[in-house]
């Protein structure tokens, strides 16, 4: 079974009648890139944020469906706009899907983890408040 993103791409590809060639032109990324990305059974880690947005500029989608995609792909959950992970649809969201994703990643670490991260936010944010 194909995950989310090879989904996402073939189905692009089928409907429009592009190539990998096609798509890597349009988005200013390698074919080897485009082609990985739709036969790789398992994406193992989320794909950098300038392939994406070359891959949603070749596949002419937006960035966030083929973000959303990608995470999936990963076994990532990204939650959507006004959700919350703790079901609180009221609860405000980040506008920003990039922190949406650090933290679906995140609640993927272990315990021990989670603590080394919360502790490397921690010093970040103290380090920015000396500035």
């Amino acid at each position: 079974m194909a995950n989310a993103l090879q989904q996402l791409i073939r189905e692009r590809l089928d409907r429009k009648g592009w190539s990998y060639g096609d798509v890597a032109r349009r988005g200013g990324i390698p074919r080897s890139t485009v082609h990985h990305l739709a036969t790789t059974d398992r994406v193992v880690r989320m794909p950098q944020p300038a392939t994406l947005e070359g891959l949603s500029k070749g596949l002419e989608l937006p960035l966030d469906t083929v973000r959303r995609a990608a995470a999936e792909a990963c076994g990532i959950h990204v939650y959507g706009p006004g959700s919350d992970p703790s079901g609180d649809s009221e609860a405000p969201r980040s506008p920003d899907p990039e922190v949406d994703l650090l933290i679906a990643s995140v609640q993927k670490l272990s315990a021990d983890d989670r603590r080394h991260v919360a502790a490397l936010v921690e010093s970040l944010l103290d380090r920015s408040g000396d500035k």
